[in-house]
């Protein structure tokens, strides 16, 4: 039986990922017993799972435990958001960064503990926001890192640290850099983005949306439904063939919010457009405009990776998935 850890297990895409592995099991493997860890869970509808635990990610008590349940398989996916690593400075480095490498050393303990045997694979979910201002039409696979955000630097600070610790073979790790993922069901958080979801959730459920931004603004972006399939492809992926460069950058969709204000009016029509009000939010159009726009994600879609063609599509997948239980 494969041990399989979630961490940030009670987020909405590691409730999506937990449910997935609940039906389906890990790329055809039934045999795994899988464990969640986050601050809280959701009261109704949670992800069935062997055990859930509670705690900080920072208490380096709480990292020891989790590296000493030896797991097979680790899904890193818990962070401090983008918005709020911003506003909170210390809250950011301690959750986003310092935590990360506390968990590092704890997984290379064990490791040495077990004479070299355990070397687990970590797949540690990153962000477009590792790329900083100005940008190519498309970012390529070339492209440098040069974040503009503490958000942006913690998550690249992460990406290198992983791939020193796999090199030096403790662990056998890859940092997948996910696409916003839009549309979240739930409530908004206090991500800077939140509101790309939110223009399209809310006025599908009745409810009055705010824009905070243009509507030229142009995003990237990928759906949750592709975001397990990312986690799931990268936990089984032949990591010899990343040839040392452990971090990718994963497809999704480069659109417009007019285009995605465009594809909620042919699936909902008018009226549901209707909802969507501006409000020009200056904080978030400032940290708005130095995001990245549009991708060439050759290397990840040549190892397997996929994700929608379309933004419609993506408004189809929270239709058929999350609407109904809204």
């Amino acid at each position: 039986m494969r041990k399989v850890l979630i961490i940030g297990g009670g987020g909405m895409v590691g409730q999506k990922l937990a449910h997935h592995l609940g039906a389906h099991g890990l790329n055809g493997d039934a045999d795994i017993e899988v464990t969640l860890f986050d601050v809280g869970y959701p009261e109704r509808n949670a992800a069935p799972a062997a055990a859930r635990l509670t705690g900080n990610l920072t208490d380096p008590a709480m990292t020891a435990r989790l590296a000493a349940l030896r797991a097979d398989v680790i899904f890193h996916l818990a962070a401090i958001v983008s918005g709020e690593s911003e506003t909170d400075f210390d809250k950011g480095w301690a959750t986003n960064m310092m935590s990360v490498w506390t968990f590092l050393e704890d997984l290379r303990r064990e490791n040495m503990a077990s004479g070299g045997t355990y070397v687990p694979r970590l797949v540690f979910t990153s962000s477009i926001a590792v790329f900083g201002d100005p940008y190519p039409d498309k970012i390529g696979d070339e492209f440098l890192c040069a974040p503009r955000t503490s958000y942006g630097a913690q998550k690249a600070i992460s990406e290198l640290m992983i791939g020193d610790v796999s090199r030096k073979g403790f662990i056998d790790g890859i940092a997948i850099r996910l696409p916003t993922i839009c549309v979240r069901p739930g409530k908004a958080n206090l991500a800077a983005s939140s509101f790309f979801s939110g223009i399209i959730r809310e006025p599908l459920n009745g409810k009055q949306a705010i824009l905070p931004v243009p509507d030229t603004v142009r995003h990237w972006h990928a759906s949750p439904r592709s975001a397990v399939g990312f986690l799931t492809h990268a936990a089984g992926l032949d990591t010899a063939r990343l040839e040392g460069r452990r971090a990718l950058s994963l497809p999704g969709v480069s659109c417009t919010v007019a285009e995605q204000i465009e594809a909620l009016r042919r699936a909902a029509g008018n009226d549901a457009v209707a909802l969507i009000r501006q409000q020009p939010d200056a904080a978030i159009t400032k940290i708005v405009a130095g995001w990245p726009r549009d991708f060439d994600t050759a290397r990840a879609r040549a190892l397997g990776f996929r994700a929608e063609d379309s933004f419609d599509q993506i408004v189809k997948v929270y239709i058929d998935e999350d609407l109904p239980n809204a």
